[in-house]
């Protein structure tokens, strides 16, 4: 990915969705060729140069102090994530090449421990391209049970989490709203990109998505970028019925996210959820499946 490339499209796009009157400033009616404000107008906001903010957005400036970039920020009135965003974007190129590469994805002992010790929970190890790093039991059987349950410790047949999103059946019937829970897989990958921009898989996952799935390229070109650390979704599973779940996201030191699901203690979703662990267990304690544990022994 032309990391560049990404900073001058990020800044557009945010510069496009606002307005002068939204800034303060007078528009006098004038007849503008393009959407949002012009680059001379956020320049002036931000207290740079013109010239100076147009090489940026072309990709010509690559020497953006963190003041700078904070004043460009104000002047877009970026959040928290988009501007962390910005900062990715514009270090990218200034990286070494030894720092740009991606170490291998390995989960740690202490994280598969938390994930097993919460057998009853549905809990997953996501990386930083939605593979599916690890899983419980309870958790393939919320988000994939029509797929390999041991397919996670397996690299090259790792479920991806945005894959399954935009490109699988199963996944796309599960979340009642669907939309909602593809826009935050599009923000979340987007960060990604900005922090890992000379990672080969990513862009080839992203290069794919882009071509298979029409929505996935249409969220994709609005360069919206968004940390979900707590989602609630309305879900449709096929074992347990409708429910309301809460994902909330615990963060690790190597970049890797634990998502948690859960539901309002009481409520006919946490029954629902508890029905699914007991479904899950019942097939781990069913003959067949210790027949199926003595044989891979």
């Amino acid at each position: 990915m032309d990391g560049k490339r990404q900073l001058g499209e990020f800044l557009r796009t945010r510069r496009a969705r606002l307005r002068p009157e939204d800034v303060g400033l007078v528009s006098y009616g004038d007849r503008r060729r393009v959407p949002g404000l012009r680059r001379e107008e956020l320049a002036l906001l931000a207290g740079v140069s013109a010239s100076y903010y147009s090489r940026l957005e072309r990709g010509h400036s690559l020497n953006a102090s963190l003041e700078v970039l904070d004043a460009i920020a104000r002047a877009l009135d970026l959040n928290a994530a988009e501007r962390r965003h910005l900062h990715d974007l514009a270090a990218a190129p200034r990286r070494p090449a030894a720092d740009r590469r991606p170490p291998p994805e390995r989960v740690t002992t202490a994280i598969r421990q938390m994930v097993s010790a919460l057998a009853d929970v549905p809990v997953i190890v996501l990386g930083r391209r939605g593979d599916v790093l690890a899983w419980n039991r309870t958790g393939h059987a919320l988000y994939a049970g029509h797929l390999d349950c041991g397919a996670p410790e397996r690299p090259a047949e790792r479920p991806n989490m945005p894959r399954l999103v935009f490109c699988d059946a199963h996944t796309r019937e599960l979340y009642a709203d669907w939309p909602h829970k593809a826009r935050d897989v599009v923000g979340h990958l987007r960060l990604a990109a900005g922090r890992h921009p000379d990672d080969p898989a990513l862009a080839s996952l992203i290069g794919e998505l882009t071509m298979r799935s029409p929505e996935f390229a249409g969220m994709w070109s609005d360069h919206k970028v968004g940390v979900c650390d707590v989602g609630v979704y309305d879900m449709r599973h096929p074992l347990v019925g409708a429910m309301t779940v809460t994902q909330q996201t615990l963060h690790t030191e190597q970049g890797q996210r634990v998502v948690v699901a859960t539901a309002e203690p009481g409520s006919a979703s946490r029954h629902a959820l508890v029905l699914l662990s007991r479904a899950v267990t019942a097939v781990d304690d069913s003959p067949d499946a210790e027949d199926d544990r003595l044989t891979r022994r």
